[in-house]
Order: structure tokens, then sequence, then C-alpha cells
């Protein structure tokens, strides 16, 4: 285009002329019209592309348009208000973009979507010859000489057109589908044929079927014949190794009787030694002591001599029975002593006990409430708190304050199928046990503020945001073993965000569950471990890689446990409580004897020490006659004590290095007898995977593993004359299942084509019908045009071969006879074109009309009779817009009210409104 700047132009709302000469730029605003709304470069007939109508120097082009936007037809009044405002822009390199605004500005839609809802709403063609006839279009179709031409300007103009390509493309996909039936009908008699063959194959394996079951059924009793074998080698070193563990007690029994032996032996050793150097010091002072006595004694009369040998003797005769009493309360003295010491110990050991045992006890208790009060309600496993605060976040949720609601705690959400693998499954998922999920970060921010009245200080459920999906994630690349399951296989999970959630936090799909430890080391830590698997978890939860190997502390379950698990920490709770109340019986009874043991000790030691006063006296008189006679049998006493030490030490140790060869027999059983029970657990659990149910074989693992092999043989020699059974079966199964798809198509294919003959052809009779009275319509219209000028005039139809003749006889009645359009002047021709243009307005209906030069091979009389019918219509149609282009003058006619007359002149843009002839 060569407008810098056109417009703006403010048509009316019934009657509008745009005048002016050539080049001022009246087609131009046609073009814009229908570029502004959507329509293709092509179709203005000014261009091949959108770039052409940028301006040279130019970097884009821009189009404005307001349509109307009210009444009761209005589209989308609340958003756009009274009007909407079409703005397109047009770049050098051919791009357009579009902005739809309302009235009052403000940005509503920039997709073209939107624009041609828009269009569809108000039924606005730009493409439609009868809404917007161009120059070109013009000459090529009312103004050709071709019958061929016109018929395709009614069909355009009717739509019957756009109607006729559609039947068209209908009746083609029909022939397509018709050639893809008979395609499929051939391939259907070779399909049958195959899958029939392949039925008789499957029917002729039905002996191997028993053969398999009695195989099976083999296996089973072979799996469990190998345990019964296993538990036969099991049991007599189990009644061995017990018998040598009650042996044990007879050899600790000696070891520590020669041990007492020893102590007190060594004991007595001591002390004899210590009373000898005691002695032989006081033999020395009474040496001298007797000495002077005898001295004394000497000088004394032989009656006094006498009556001190009789209190000598009754001296002695007391001192003697001092000495066995002060000998006996010395042992019974040193016996109390140790039982006070032994006591002590007792009691301060059954105290500590005691303070353990009620320590243990109060934690069992809470743990025994919080079982019980899980029974009734499993929310409890996952903490007091937890019902709490899942009934705020259901109020809050019925409130509407979430999106969706919060998913969680995830442990609660999940079923096990093996409740022998819990601890594996609660140690695999760790804290996401407790764990919500939210769908967004706002539902997360609301879950966190209730979790805060909940958890205040303590330590809060962990919150996983990720988007809520109703179907499970694709696992097709998840673990799949024949022999052990992985996490996603072991839980029934009814809601896919929970198993969504686990499998993008934990990935459950790649992590096995395999019960023994030594079956996951082996399959984990082996040549080829699992593909897509990179650890597994084993039934005590024990954790398995490809390279180490993580043990695990936890024994028991805390939330996937069981009502069992409970009995039995009610029967332990009782036996903690019989062995507390034992233990403080057996503790009061100790706490009595040793008070009364405590009495005894001070009464003994009181008695000691009065008769220890007592014979002070007498043992200085008679300490010389001790001592003269002490050393010989001390001596003897001595060396015999010092030979019962070596004796005992000797004794002592047999006993021990006994003992010592028979606690390493003793763990060298425990050790032979542990790898046998893991052996035999092993089996075990491989006979319950083959055959859960145990059965009672009555025959030996050789004699089974014969007639297996046997089978086996006679299996295998049926199969390679029939083929293999699972590829048989799937190739049946295959046959089948194409044999099925194909004839389930064929029919629907079928049904389809019939259903669509009779929707064509009930379509073509109306399209038949609708064409014919349009055609109708169109000539009764176009008869009333030409009336108006007393023409008279004849249009013919022949659909068959698409063509419209036109015959028009300028003449007035019968006088004269119909004469071919191309035997009129230029300005009849044009004038019969109008006619023929307002009978298709007549039954094609359009918001607006827009004509450009229709009247240029008109002479003045044709154009002003032209102007008054097409002014006449355009009154008579209030709720239309006309925009008229024409370089002629409007000067001598009559505008109806309202009108409005835009004229461009020399890039001037003049409005002329009112009813009047204007002067220009």
């Amino acid at each position: 285009m060569c407008h810098s700047l056109l417009g703006p132009f403010a048509f009316g709302s019934n009657v509008n002329f745009v005048v002016g000469n050539n080049g001022s730029g009246k087609s131009a605003v046609l073009t814009a019209l229908m570029v502004g709304l959507g329509g293709k470069a092509t179709t203005t007939n000014r261009g091949s592309s959108l770039k052409g109508f940028v301006k040279e120097g130019e970097s884009s082009a821009d189009v404005s348009i307001t349509l109307r936007n009210k009444g009761r037809d209005a589209y989308k009044p609340e958003v756009f208000g009274q009007a909407i405002i079409v703005d397109l822009k047009i770049t050098r390199e051919g791009m357009r973009t579009y902005k739809l605004k309302s009235k009052a500005g403000h940005l509503v839609s920039a997709k073209k979507d939107e624009l041609l809802a828009i269009l569809d709403h108000f039924n606005i063609q730009v493409d439609n010859p009868v809404s917007m006839l161009t120059q070109e279009m013009s000459k090529h179709f009312l103004h050709s000489k071709g019958e061929g031409d016109k018929y395709r300007f009614f069909m355009k103009a009717t739509q019957l057109e756009q109607m006729k390509e559609d039947y068209t493309y209908i009746i083609t996909t029909k022939n397509v589908t018709l050639d893809t039936v008979e395609k499929h009908e051939e391939c259907l008699e070779g399909l049958k044929r195959k899958y029939l063959e392949k039925e008789d194959r499957v029917k002729s394996l039905a002996s191997l079927d028993d053969m398999h079951s009695k195989l099976e059924e083999l296996k089973n009793q072979m799996a469990w014949a190998l345990v019964s074998e296993m538990e036969k080698e099991v049991k007599p070193m189990r009644e061995k190794l017990q018998s040598e563990e009650r042996s044990t007690v007879k050899y600790d029994q000696k070891v520590d009787e020669w041990k007492v032996t020893n102590i007190t032996l060594l004991a007595s050793v001591h002390r004899f030694k210590t009373n000898l150097r005691d002695l032989e010091k006081d033999k020395d002072q009474l040496s001298r002591r007797i000495n002077e006595l005898k001295l004394s004694i000497s000088q004394t009369s032989g009656a006094e001599t006498q009556v001190r040998v009789e209190r000598m003797e009754k001296l002695q005769t007391d001192l003697d029975t001092l000495n066995f009493q002060d000998s006996t309360l010395g042992q019974q003295m040193e016996q109390f002593q140790q039982a006070v010491s032994r006591a002590k110990d007792e009691l301060e050991k059954m105290m500590r006990e005691e303070e353990d045992l009620k320590r243990s006890m109060e934690a069992i208790r809470r743990k025994l409430q919080t079982m019980e009060g899980s029974r009734s309600d499993r929310l409890r496993r996952f903490g007091e708190k937890m019902p709490a605060l899942l009934a705020a976040i259901e109020d809050a949720d019925r409130k509407g304050q979430f999106r969706k609601k919060p998913v969680g705690p995830l442990g609660y959400c999940i079923r096990l199928k093996d409740h022998e693998q819990a601890l594996a499954v609660e140690k695999c998922l760790g804290s996401l046990m407790v764990a919500f999920t939210c769908d967004n970060h706002e539902d997360e921010k609301l879950l966190q503020g209730l979790m805060r009245g909940y958890y205040q200080g303590g330590r809060r459920p962990q919150i996983i945001t990720c988007q809520f999906f109703n179907r499970v994630h694709d696992t097709s690349r998840a673990v799949n073993h024949p022999d052990y399951p992985s996490v996603l296989q072991s839980l029934e999970i009814e809601d896919p965000v929970v198993a969504n959630c686990l499998i993008d936090q934990r990935g459950i799909e790649t992590i096995l569950l395999i019960k023994s430890p030594a079956e996951a080391r082996r399959v984990m830590q082996g040549r080829q471990p699992p593909r897509n698997c990179y650890q597994a978890f084993t039934k005590e939860g024990d954790q398995c890689y490809n390279n180490r190997y993580y043990s695990n502390d936890q024994r028991r379950c805390d939330y996937l446990s069981r009502d069992e698990e409970l009995e039995e920490i009610n029967n332990k709770i009782s036996a903690g409580r019989a062995e507390s109340e034992e233990a403080r019986r057996k503790m009061a009874q100790l706490k009595a004897s040793w008070e009364e043991v405590e009495q005894r000790y001070r009464q003994h030691k009181d008695s000691i020490s009065t008769v220890a006063e007592e014979a002070e006296p007498i043992k200085v008189t008679n300490r010389w006659r001790y001592i003269s006679t002490f050393p010989l049998f001390s001596q003897e006493e001595l060396s015999k004590s010092d030979q019962d030490v070596e004796k005992s030490k000797h004794h002592k140790k047999h006993y021990e290095d006994k003992r010592k060869v028979h606690i390493n027999t003793i763990q060298a059983l425990k050790a032979s007898l542990e790898l046998k029970e893991q052996e035999l657990t092993a089996s075990v659990v491989k006979a319950t995977e083959i055959c859960p149910e145990r059965s009672e074989v009555r025959r030996t693992a050789r004699s089974l593993d014969s007639e297996i092999s046997r089978l086996k043989l006679k299996i295998s020699t049926q199969q390679d004359q029939q083929g293999d059974r699972e590829e048989v079966i799937r190739q049946y199964q295959e046959a089948l299942e194409n044999y099925s798809n194909i004839n389930q198509q064929v029919k629907c294919l079928k049904r389809f084509i019939q259903v669509l003959c009779k929707i064509m052809d009930d379509r073509h009779r109306v399209y038949t019908e609708l064409r014919r009275f349009l055609s109708v319509r169109c000539k009764m219209y176009f008869d009333s045009m030409l009336s108006q000028r007393g023409y008279i005039g004849k249009m013919m139809f022949e659909h068959k071969n698409e063509t419209l003749s036109i015959s028009v006889q300028p003449g007035v009645g019968d006088k004269a006879a119909l004469s071919d359009m191309r035997s009129l002047s230029g300005g009849e021709r044009s004038f019969s074109t109008v006619c023929f243009v307002l009978s298709l307005w007549a039954i094609a209906e359009a918001p607006f009309r827009a004509l450009d030069e229709f009247d240029v091979y008109m002479d003045m009389v044709n154009r002003r009779i032209s102007m008054d019918m097409m002014l006449k219509i355009a009154s008579s149609q209030r709720y239309r817009q006309f925009i008229f282009l024409t370089p002629q003058s409007m000067r001598y006619c009559s505008l109806p009210s309202p009108s409005c007359v835009l004229t461009l002149s020399n890039s001037v843009l003049f409005y002329i409104l009112g009813g009047l002839s204007p002067e220009c």
C-alpha cells in the first residue's frame, strides 16, 4: 500500500459512501477491513502476501477496527463492553499479530481463535463476495460473460460451495474406508485359517498339562523332602548341644568348689604364718619374764608356791575354755562378715535391677498405651496428635481452603500384601511413613500453619509438594524379578497420588524385597544384579547394595505392626511384672536376712570383746606354755597347709582346662548348628515360595529327583515333537487376537459406512432442497428488482452442468424478446448485475455489506436507478450496515437518513451527514 495514514473512518449505522478519485485509497479501506478481520491476502486480490501491504520504507502496518457489541446478541459484554476493538499489526516479514481490546482499551486477548469466535458469533464472512465485493471479484464474476462464473458466484455467495466441498471430502473418505474394508476382509480369511490351525495345535497339547501338573506336584514334594531331611540332621545336633550345655554346669561347679577351697587354704596358711611370727615375738618376751619369775619363785616359801600352782592350774583351765570360745567366735564372726558382705552386694544388685525394671516397664507401658489405642484407631500409631491434625485438614477442606485436599500420612494410605515384609517396608520408606503430600505451594503453606498448632516446638511431619495425577506414573523401567517382588508390587495403594509420591521420592519400583539375608547378598552382589535395581531390603530390615551391606538394629515395626505384636508386648509386660514382684520379694528377704546377720554380728562382736577382757590376765600367765608347744604342731600344720594349697591349685587348673576344652566343643557345635539352621531356614523359605502349604512327604529326595528327571525328559521329548508349549500358546493367542481385532475393525467400519451413507443421503437430499429453494428465491428477487425499471428477465439454473444463464430485456412487457446479457449495453448490463447482487443480498445474511466500484460501467440514469434501489433496500434494513465505494460523485443522489458520505481527496477526508444531496 502507498498510504501512510488513512482514516480514521467513522461509519454510520446504516448507509455509508466512500467517494474519491482513483488512487485516493477507497479500495485500501475495503482491503483493510478484510485483512483486519482475518482474511487472507489472496482474498483481497491486491497481493499474494501480507508483507505486500506494508508501505515501502516502513517496518509495519497497523489496522484498527471497532465492532459494535450491543443488544441481546452481544459477545461477552461483561468482558468487552459495548464495543470490540480489533488491532492488527503486519510486519515487514509478513507476520501479523492481533490484539482484541474492550471499549475501555483494555487488552482482552491476543489469540486469533478469539477473533474467529467473534466472527462466527456475528456471522461475518470476509471471504463471501456478497458481504465484501472487491473490484476484481466484481470483474471476475459479475461482469464475466461466462455462465459457469455466475453459477460459482451464486454458490460461493450462498455458501453452498463450501457444503459441496465438505460432501465431496466425505465421499472420498468413504471410498477410502471401503477400500480398507475390502483389504481387511481379504486378510480376515487368511487370519481365520491361521487361527484355526493354531487352535488345533493347542488342543493337541492337552496331554502335556497332566505331565506338567505332575511335575509341579513332584517339585513341591521335593522342596519339603529336602526340608525334612535337613530337619533330621539338625535334631541330633541340637540334642547333643543341650547335653553338652548341661555338662558345663558340672564343670563350673567343680571349678568353683576348688576355687573356694584354694582361697580357704591360702587364708589359713596366711593366718598360721601371721600367728607364728606373733608367737615367736611373745616367746622372747615371755622367756625373759619366766627367768624373772623363776628367780622370784626360788626366793618364796613352799606354801606360797603350792597356792600359786593351784591358782595357775585354775587359770589355765579358764584360759583353755576362753581360747576355745575365742576361736569359735572368731570363725563365726568371719562367716558373719562374709555373709553380710554378700548380702550387701546382693541387695545393691537387686536394687539396681529393680530400677532397671521400673524404667523398662514405664517405657513398655507408654508403648502399650499407644498400641492399645492404635488397635481401634490406626492413626494413633503415627502419633498421638495425628487424628486431630487429620480432622483439622478435613474441616479446612470442607470450608474450601485447599485447592486440592492434602494426602497423608503416606504410611496410613498403604496396605501390605505380606505382613512378613512390614519391617523391611517401614525401614525402606523411613520418614515418608508420616509425611504428607500437597498439590501446590499454597496448600503446603496452609498445611504448615495447621501443623504448627499441633507440633509446637517438636518435629513436624515432612510435606512433599508435587502435582496430583489421577493415574499412576509409567513404571515400564521398574525392576521385574521372577522370584522377588519390588516394594511397589508388595503394596496395595488405592490412591495414585500416594503411589506417584513414593515412586518420585523413594523409587519404590526399583527396590526389591528379599526375605533371606544370604539370598539378598547372592542376588544383589552376584555377577549380574537385577536390571533397574540398585538396592534390596531383607525381612529383618537390612539394606543390601551391590557393593555394601547395612544391618538394621530395629527389631519391631512402629507403624505397620499387627495386633499379635501387642499381645506379645502384653505377655512381656506380665512377665516383667512377675519378675519385678519376685525381685522385690527376694530383696525384702535379703534385707531382713542382712539386718538379722548384722544384729548377730554386733552381738558376737560384743561377746568377743568381753571374753578378750576376761582372758587377758590369764593369757599373760599361760603364754609361755602355749608358746613352748605351738611351734611343734604349727610347723607341721603349716607344711601340710602348703601341700593342700598346691594340691588345690592342681585340681583347679585340671578342671579349668577340662572346662575350656568343653566350652570350645560347645562353641564348635553352636557354629555348626547355626550354619545348619541357616541352611534349614533358607530351605524352608525356598520350599514356601515353591509350595506355601507344607505337605507330608514319605519318599526320599533322591527318589523324587530321579522321577523328576524322568518326567522332564518325557516332557522335553513331547515338546520337541509338538513344539514348545509356551511358543504354541503364544502363537495361538496372537493369531486369535489378530483375527478378533481385524474382525472387530471390519464390523466397526461397515457399521460406520452404513451410518455415513444414511447421513450423506439425508444431507444430500437436504442440500438439494436448500439449493432449489435458494435458486427460486434468487429468481423471485431478481425479477422484482428488474421490474422497478420496467425490465423483464429470466434466470436459468443448470445445477447438473453448474451454469447460470441470465436473460434480460430492457423493453416493456412482451413487445421484445428476451436476450442474453452480452447483447446489452454496458450500463444496462451493470444494472442487471446490481439486480443480481441485490437478489443475493436477500437470500444471504450478513451484519454489514461492502461494494467496491459497483457502478463504474453505468450511465447516469442506470446509476441513479441502481442507487435508488440499493438505498431503498438499505433504508428498509436499518439493522444492517452498508458501505459503498465509488469514484462517482454523489451530487445528484438523494441519500436517506441517517447516511454518511466520506470523500477522499488529496489525502483529505471529508464527512457529510444527512439525507440531502450534498454539493461537493
